[in-house]
């Protein structure tokens, strides 16, 4: 179901980096024929391979972002959530969607359709110098993303995930997981069994885990077993 921005809705989209540095009558063209649209828990916004034809914003809730192989496996890329983009480059090559967005919970994205945003950059090119920026700065993003799976162990990446959670540095804080630990496990690259498995061995640590409440001891001690190599956290975990 598709509705009109509302202020709280425009307030956002300016922030994003796509239109970042862009004066405001500049965006408010831009976005002139977008509209909110209202999915609901785990319906599809936009599908793998369909032919892009739009770029959207997250406005609230959670979006999950993954591709599917003929298996029907899931590889989880990201999960965003208010202020987030995607489908950017798609939707300004004319090209095919690279992945399924999928909301998480009952979410709210705006659509900014393609064609539109062409003629824009068309008439006045130099509006695609942030968009040109944001794009290579999610690239950054997802170049960190691929190293992460690689070089941290599962319990260094749920140490990391749970530390992004957290508003403080350091002391004592409770998390709330902000959706279910199958999805936590699928953007972490681990299955639920080596999540619950990493989530046992963060006891050491300090760290509880009842349902969806997490009680961590000490902040800076997560983050420090996230930054620390293979070798240290091994011993860490083994000298508690």
């Amino acid at each position: 179901m598709a509705s009109k921005l509302t202020g709280g809705d425009l307030q956002i989209i300016m922030r994003i980096a796509v239109f970042r540095g862009l004066k405001a009558e500049t965006v408010a063209h831009m976005i002139a024929p977008a509209t909110v649209v209202s999915v609901r828990t785990r319906e599809p916004i936009v599908q793998q391979d369909e032919p892009a034809t739009a770029f959207f914003i997250v406005i609230d809730g959670w979006v999950k972002l993954f591709r599917s192989n003929l298996a029907g496996d899931e590889a989880v890329i990201e999960i965003m959530t208010k202020g987030g983009s995607f489908a950017e480059a798609a939707a300004l090559t004319g090209s095919r969607y690279l992945a399924t967005a999928e909301a998480v919970n009952e979410a709210r994205v705006a659509r900014i359709p393609a064609d539109h945003l062409v003629r824009c950059i068309r008439h006045n090119p130099d509006i695609s110098i942030p968009i040109i920026a944001s794009i290579c700065q999610h690239m950054h993003y997802l170049v960190q993303r691929v190293e992460q799976l690689k070089a941290l162990s599962g319990v260094q990446r749920l140490a990391e995930f749970l530390a992004s959670l957290a508003l403080q540095e350091q002391g004592s804080c409770a998390l709330v997981l902000p959706y279910d630990k199958t999805l936590i496990a699928g953007e972490l690259g681990l299955t639920p069994e080596s999540l619950s498995r990493a989530f046992a061995k963060l006891r050491s640590v300090g760290v509880t885990v009842d349902a969806s409440q997490v009680a961590v001891r000490d902040v800076s001690r997560l983050r420090k077993l996230a930054a620390d190599g293979r070798s240290a956290v091994r011993g860490t975990l083994q000298a508690r």
